[in-house]
């Protein structure tokens, strides 16, 4: 099979965390869009299953070993030649006080969350630059723009994510190349049962994977840097910005 021949002049789509939840989603909903998606995750059974249904294809890479971001950029190439739109979805979360995390739980959080993207981006950006078009999309979160009570790593991880983003788009204005950062709030995904401690609040309510995956879609075909899902998580991030001592007094009412 020659490269691209696999994506017949589809716009070409490297989906991380596919084999579940909003990653599985995205995929689906690309492939309705006439997107090619190329799958990457560690559940190899899910992820044949998941790239059957969409015409895609399974790269299953595991992006916390030692070259795993490395490896899944070079095979997404030869599978297809290019690369049109990278969509970070993979992480993993991790509840409980600080103090009491363990190290192995922290290394690998920040691996799979934060330094997996910025590699697989440094693999992948230059031929989008050569190229002159590309987007990068990153799954950050509403919580690393608000912080929240024992899941402190995680926020860090996507307050990181979302301050490489905006970085990135000044170095990348004028290329061609789109920088896109997603804040979903609580989804409803096995995320909550894979870090040990289900979701508990009766607020925010979880929305469907499905509702992100069409926020996908729209930061990729759109003009729109950045789409907080649900919206009203606007709200608090703007008493956030303009009075945190405020927002800080609330959120210890709720916590």
């Amino acid at each position: 099979m020659t490269k691209d021949s696999a994506a017949d002049g589809r716009p070409v789509a490297l989906v991380t965390g596919a084999s579940s939840g909003i990653g599985a989603a995205t995929c689906a909903r690309l492939a309705r869009a006439g997107w090619y998606p190329l799958l990457s995750g560690t559940d190899t059974v899910r992820l044949a299953e998941i790239a059957r249904r969409t015409g895609g294809t399974a790269l299953p890479v595991d992006l916390s070993e030692s070259d795993g971001p490395e490896e899944l950029a070079r095979r997404a190439l030869a599978v297809s030649g290019r690369v049109d739109a990278l969509i970070a979805n993979a992480g993993v979360g991790w509840r409980g006080p600080f103090t009491g995390m363990p190290l192995d739980r922290l290394n690998h959080m920040v691996t799979l969350n934060l330094t997996a993207p910025l590699r697989l981006a440094r693999v992948l950006l230059p031929e989008m630059v050569e190229r002159g078009s590309g987007c990068l999309v990153l799954t950050g979160s509403i919580v690393g723009r608000l912080g929240v009570r024992e899941e402190a790593v995680y926020s860090a991880t996507k307050a990181a994510l979302g301050m490489f983003a905006e970085s990135l788009r000044y170095e990348l204005r004028g290329t061609g190349v789109r920088v896109r950062l997603l804040l979903p709030g609580v989804v409803d995904t096995p995320y909550f049962s894979r870090r040990g401690t289900p979701y508990h609040r009766d607020r925010p309510r979880p929305v469907p994977p499905e509702r992100i995956a069409e926020a996908v879609l729209a930061l990729l075909t759109g003009r729109r840097e950045e789409l907080v899902v649900p919206g009203w998580l606007r709200v608090p991030e703007r008493l956030h910005g303009t009075a945190p001592a405020l927002f800080r007094r609330l959120a210890g009412r709720f916590d």
